[in-house]
């Protein structure tokens, strides 16, 4: 499968992830929404063992594994999951559109790849218009505290963009089932202390363990799966570029599914989110040499 179809469809899943997350976490808390999408996941995985088992571990690597997996599940998961207690998923949607300038800024600080003044400014766009977006956004049912959730929101994709830089590195070595494997068992292990000190809900709803079988099987495989198989073949900051179709895809559904609203204050801020992601990605035009697969000079 070509890797733009890959990252595509990939994008197109995490855009509905946020609305399967939104509606788990109305009903049973975050903690154990996680646990169990992990859980699943693990179960998943032991089930497609014969993929899982395809790796060829070298020396060192537990560090970027260990790196890796502390990002993502753990604490992109922990940071998101506490972020839609107190924002909406349409606006936890668009600020995945700084994904790209996070993973250019690491890239540049960890990696040495070139950070351009495109880069630079884009940042200072997409941070002014996720303030700006928190500002202007009053409290509502779906959002009864849209500061601090977009704030958890933005450190979310903080460890989003390390998880893409480890990947990178991990994915010539790794099979994109044996990283998830790895993934589901450092997040079950990671939740299942902060699960089973709440209390698990004694009425259940059914919608809300469908998202959370969504979010397990089809999201974490099928979308991390598709993820990494691509980021393999194609250039770290082509890969987070395309997360810009994340936000596309998430507020069209939260407004169709959940029945959110967007003011056109929020209108403006998204705007200029997305001018701030554009124009990083213009570096491209005056910096090819940031787009070299990392691991080459």
């Amino acid at each position: 499968m070509p890797a733009n179809l890959s990252l595509t469809i990939a994008m197109i899943i995490w855009g509905s992830s946020y609305i399967a997350l939104k509606h788990a976490i109305q009903f049973y808390p975050p903690e154990w929404v996680m646990f169990l999408r992990m859980s699943i996941t693990l179960i998943c995985c032991a089930c497609l063992w014969r993929w899982v088992r395809q790796f060829n571990y070298q020396s060192g690597d537990w560090k970027l594994l260990l790196l890796m997996s502390a990002a993502e599940p753990c604490l992109f998961f922990w940071f998101e999951g506490q972020a839609l207690l107190y924002t909406s998923a349409a606006q936890a949607g668009v600020l995945v559109s700084c994904l790209p300038i996070f993973v250019a800024v690491l890239a540049w600080f960890f990696l040495k790849e070139r950070c351009t003044s495109a880069i630079a400014v884009g940042f200072l766009f997409c941070i002014g218009g996720s303030i700006l977006l928190s500002v202007v956004s009053n409290t509502s049912e779906h959002a009864p505290n849209p500061l601090l959730g977009n704030a958890l929101e933005m450190g979310a994709m903080f460890f989003a963009a390390v998880y893409t830089l480890c990947v990178k590195k991990l994915s010539t070595r790794y099979s994109p089932l044996s990283l998830i494997a790895l993934q589901g068992i450092s997040g079950s292990l990671f939740f299942a202390p902060q699960a089973f000190a709440i209390p698990f809900p004694a009425e259940q709803d059914l919608m809300s363990l469908f998202s959370i079988v969504y979010l397990g099987a089809f999201v974490t495989i099928g979308a991390y799966g598709l993820y990494n198989y691509a980021i393999a073949k194609v250039s770290v900051l082509k890969v987070a570029a395309f997360s810009n179709l994340i936000p596309v895809f998430a507020l069209l559904l939260a407004v169709l599914l959940l029945g959110e609203t967007i003011s056109l204050l929020q209108g403006l801020a998204i705007a200029c989110i997305f001018i701030g992601v554009y124009i990083s990605q213009q570096h491209k035009k005056t910096a090819p040499a940031a787009e070299k697969p990392i691991g080459q000079s």
